[in-house]
């Protein structure tokens, strides 16, 4: 698995040219309209209705835009819809459309296209509901090319944040092979093993969010060496690197870091016999030293958590919950012997494309093995833990990153008893009602007050270990300038420049 790995990796930087190995890269006098990137993982799907990977996302969101787009603080801003009014009952929103926006293959953008985006999401055209936040849309209306009005069957505070998924053309149907979007960045190709590239759209409708870059590639690589090297070289001009790499490049390339707002986490798959009992839940919690997995595996840049949810989201976030469990292996002994699992054994599955997941189920697996836990690891493919893992909730437990969203009720609803992508089992009826009260409160205060109940309830049943809020960090050529660091996983494309 990892030599598969790593041949894909090093074919990828055989793609590249040779040029010099400062910061400032020979490629800017070859090409200085074009800007070579990573991508950690496999794109899942470049259809916006089927991805759910966060590295797919903050690559196809140059590509695809919704009604409305988000800023460097979470806010929600316009993007094809230019203004919005809800309701006071919270059950219709009302769009107005711009009307001055093609998508990538010459047509223009109207509410035909935005009504039958909607239709087929929330399974209105007889297919299945994207998302439990979709299945709430119980009419969509066109009722001119420039106004969009929906209306739920239930209100949700979340709703808006929704619509930010992608547009795509009123019939189109290759989304997954050839995609067309309205955003400032058109897709050109996709090799798989290798690389996604984007051109500069020049038809994009608004000036200030226009990009200068003509061309950009993303290359697909995971192992970290490779990519220092290529940094080196000059084969890349941007990319992910590690923290131990990022203080050998610090001084001849800009280097940035900031926090991600994703919960990297053992998640306990609560259906497993032993995960059932919460004193085993709790043992491992005790048991596992989350600064030595923010020191091993993420060279210390890294936040500590205990719950599901990243001291990013201020306002949201539950400062009751940090230091719940300190590491007590004398305390974790104690839980399994009560529970009486004192042999306990069991098995994290790992996405081998992720090198700071192996790191962490590697230091995990020594922390266990202190207090008689044995926890074998099983490296997978990315493709079969989204399949296996993700999707059918078919494992033991795992080791993963969860990304954060604008919305705390699209965090913590990834626990709800009912929720279709709960791949953890957790299930817990007053968490629910809190989810759903939550879900309807117009008072933000008030929600703010249900959202961190929500986390303490995580944080108390011991739902899964939660670790850590790793730092995104990206090493990039001197004279490449206008990274902007978001909430969510998102490159900015027309922000850079040389």
């Amino acid at each position: 698995m990892i030599r598969k790995i790593l041949i894909i990796a090093l074919c990828s930087i055989l793609l590249f040219s040779c040029s010099r190995n400062d910061g400032s890269s020979a490629a800017a006098s070859e090409s200085p309209d074009t800007v070579r990137l990573t991508m950690p993982s496999e794109p899942d799907s470049l259809d916006p209705y089927i991805s759910t990977a966060s590295d797919t996302e903050a690559v196809m969101h140059n590509v695809y835009e919704g009604l409305v787009l988000f800023n460097e603080e979470g806010e929600i801003i316009p993007g094809l819809a230019s203004s919005w009014e809800i309701s006071e009952d919270g059950l219709t929103y009302t769009f107005h459309l711009r009307d001055d926006v093609l998508f990538h293959d010459g047509s223009r953008f109207s509410s035909e296209d935005a009504k039958a985006a909607f239709e087929k999401i929330s399974g209105l055209n007889g297919g299945t509901p994207l998302s439990e936040r979709f299945a709430i849309i119980g009419e969509v209306e066109a009722p001119d090319e420039n106004t969009l009005i929906i209306h739920l069957t239930e209100a949700n505070a979340a709703f808006l944040e929704a619509t930010r998924i992608g547009i795509i053309p009123f019939g189109y149907e290759d989304s997954a092979t050839h995609p067309v979007g309205t955003g400032p960045y058109k897709f050109s190709e996709y090799i798989p093993g290798q690389r996604i590239v984007l051109t500069l759209n020049e038809d994009y409708y608004d000036e200030s969010r226009k990009g200068s870059i003509e061309r950009a590639e993303f290359y697909i690589m995971t192992d970290p060496s490779a990519i220092v090297t290529a940094l080196q070289s000059g084969q890349l001009d941007l990319a992910q690197v590690m923290g131990s790499d990022a203080e050998i490049l610090e001084g001849s390339y800009n280097v940035y870091s900031n926090p991600q707002n994703m919960v990297c986490l053992l998640a306990l798959n609560n259906d497993f016999e032993p995960f059932r009992d919460i004193r085993v839940r709790q043992a491992l919690n005790y048991a596992i030293n989350k600064q030595d997995i923010i020191n091993g595996a993420f060279d210390g840049y890294a936040t500590r958590l205990d719950t599901n949810f990243s001291p990013v989201m201020g306002f949201y976030y539950n400062e009751d919950t940090e230091g719940y469990y300190p590491y007590d292996p004398e305390r974790a002994r104690e839980l399994l012997a009560e529970a009486g699992f004192s042999n306990l054994s069991f098995t994290m599955t790992v996405p081998a494309n992720y090198p700071n997941h192996v790191s962490t189920a590697q230091i995990i697996k020594e922390n266990l093995r202190a207090v008689g836990v044995n926890a074998e690891i099983q490296l997978v493919e990315w493709g079969s833990w989204l399949e296996d893992v993700y999707t059918n909730g078919n494992y033991e437990s795992t080791v993963i990153g969860l990304t954060g969203k604008l919305n705390p009720y699209e965090i913590l609803v990834r626990f709800k008893s009912d929720y279709r992508r709960n791949f953890v089992h957790y299930r817990d009826s007053h968490y629910d009602e809190l989810i759903g009260e939550a879900m309807v409160e117009s008072d933000p205060e008030r929600r703010a007050e249900l959202y961190k109940e929500c986390q303490m309830i995580l944080t108390e049943n011991a739902v899964s270990v939660f670790t850590c809020d790793p730092n995104l960090i990206l090493a990039g050529r001197k004279d490449l300038k206008g990274y902007k660091a978001y909430p969510l996983s998102f490159m900015d494309l027309s922000a850079l420049y040389y």
